[in-house]
């Protein structure tokens, strides 16, 4: 059985986010996806961001909670450009 919060401890835990984007057209077409998700890059050059399933079909959006409020990161669909 894989203990899957070691898992995670090992590759999150004690890292920073320093950067923060979503994932080009480009690089969500190349994967097959239609929907573009916020990528977070980590202090060791690693990057992760949100699938919508274990298969990593396609982009997903990530959820912020705090204090009983929760925000949404969402997808962004191919072609549609974000501003700055």
């Amino acid at each position: 059985m894989i203990d899957w919060i070691a898992k995670a401890e090992k590759l999150l835990l004690g890292r920073t986010i320093v950067k923060i984007e979503w994932m080009s057209s480009e690089e969500t077409e190349e994967t097959g996806w239609y929907n573009r998700p916020v990528c977070l890059q980590l202090d060791d050059r690693s990057w992760i961001f949100p699938v919508m399933d274990d298969e990593g079909n396609d982009g997903g959006a990530l959820n912020h909670y705090k204090a009983g409020k929760t925000e949404v990161l969402p997808v962004i669909s191919v072609g549609v450009e974000i501003g700055d």
